[in-house]
């Protein structure tokens, strides 16, 4: 969850990185005991494409079909101190909200609310306000509380038999890995980032291990865990190798790592959520404090996604006794030049 306060020394203190986990709680579910049941149309997920946590419901939100039920702003990839925008919509407004920055729906709620101004946020439309910005419960309750609304075929994200081995995973690719790479960024500090860069790579090569005999983080078919990590890894080498000084070794040098990330990049619902062009732009533009001269780097090559991964001989079925989602609907298509998936060689 990128934060709208990432601005010039907010982040880069004395010391170890500590991210502000304190979210709006407030949940959408079925039997509606926090106020907002599950209803289609009522709801408007705010994302960007640029931001890793609001990524993950980009790819569950098509994944389960809830395209219809749920529907998209996107904010751009940039922002300053007090919020993200709608600066991607005609006038710069959200045509749904009406609104330019994203903190009035804050407000509209919390009228003093403290925090940052993060994505992804879920918002009512009849009010106007932000029902949760809690990315971890939000794609947890997209599986268990939207069921209803789920497409035919839809895959089992959260299956309740293997949630204690997908919490635990997720556990450790949370502090290691998505946090991770931010620790390392914005340490304060010499012996802060040595201590936040062997954390990391320690995660990555148990990572590298876990997936060689197996195709899937948990199970034999994509999970919430596979989705948490991909997020990361899709980010790795355009951004945090180089920007947050994540350089023992890129992801394509990770043989299997590389090999599972190409998997999933390739699979429906992965790939077409990715935009490189607003990634880099969000990293190297908004992050002053590590890259004030703003340039934001032409590289690296994208056709390399494309290449075959192998992983299809290690079995597994990505979406089990389900299908997969169709294609993007196409007010929500990433721009060619923006995708790997647009090039020449996916054409076919």
């Amino acid at each position: 969850m990128t934060t709208a306060q990432s601005q010039p020394g907010s982040y880069v203190e004395p010391g170890e990185f500590k991210r502000d986990t304190n979210y709006i709680t407030t949940r959408i579910t079925a039997d509606g005991h926090d106020g907002y049941p599950v209803e289609a149309g009522r709801y408007r997920l705010v994302a960007a494409r640029a931001c890793p946590w609001a990524n993950r419901t980009l790819i569950v939100r098509r994944l389960l079909g809830l395209e219809s039920v749920l529907s998209l702003g996107l904010c751009g990839p940039t922002h300053d101190k007090r919020s993200w925008t709608f600066d991607l919509d005609p006038g710069e407004v959200d045509p749904v909200l009406g609104i330019h920055f994203l903190q009035d729906a804050y407000f509209k709620r919390y009228p003093d609310y403290p925090r940052g101004i993060t994505v992804p946020a879920i918002v009512d439309v009849p009010t106007g306000q932000v029902v949760t910005n809690d990315y971890a419960q939000m794609t947890l309750d997209f599986s268990t509380e939207w069921v209803a609304y789920h497409r035919p075929g839809a895959p089992r994200l959260y299956p309740e038999d293997l949630r204690p081995e997908i919490d635990s995973v997720n556990r450790r690719v949370y502090t290691e890995v998505n946090n991770g790479v931010y620790r390392c960024g914005f340490a304060g500090d010499q012996q802060a980032y040595d201590a936040a860069y062997d954390r990391l790579f320690t995660a990555l090569d148990w990572l590298e291990e876990r997936l060689r005999t197996q195709r899937y983080l948990v199970g034999d078919t994509l999970t919430e865990a596979d989705v948490r990590l991909f997020t990361t890894l899709a980010r790795f080498d355009p951004v945090y190798h180089g920007h947050f000084k994540c350089n023992r070794q890129k992801l394509i040098e990770f043989p299997v790592l590389w090999a599972y990330a190409r998997d999933l990049y390739q699979t429906p619902g992965f790939g077409d959520t990715i935009d490189f062009t607003q990634i880099k732009q969000h990293y190297y533009i908004v992050h002053t404090d590590i890259n004030p001269t703003r340039i934001v780097p032409k590289g690296p090559e994208l056709s390399n996604w494309l290449t075959p991964h192998g992983r299809e001989a290690l079995g597994g079925r990505p979406f089990g006794d389900g299908t997969p989602p169709p294609p993007p609907v196409p007010a929500e298509i990433v721009p060619a030049s923006h995708s790997a998936l647009s090039a020449p060689e996916h054409a076919d």
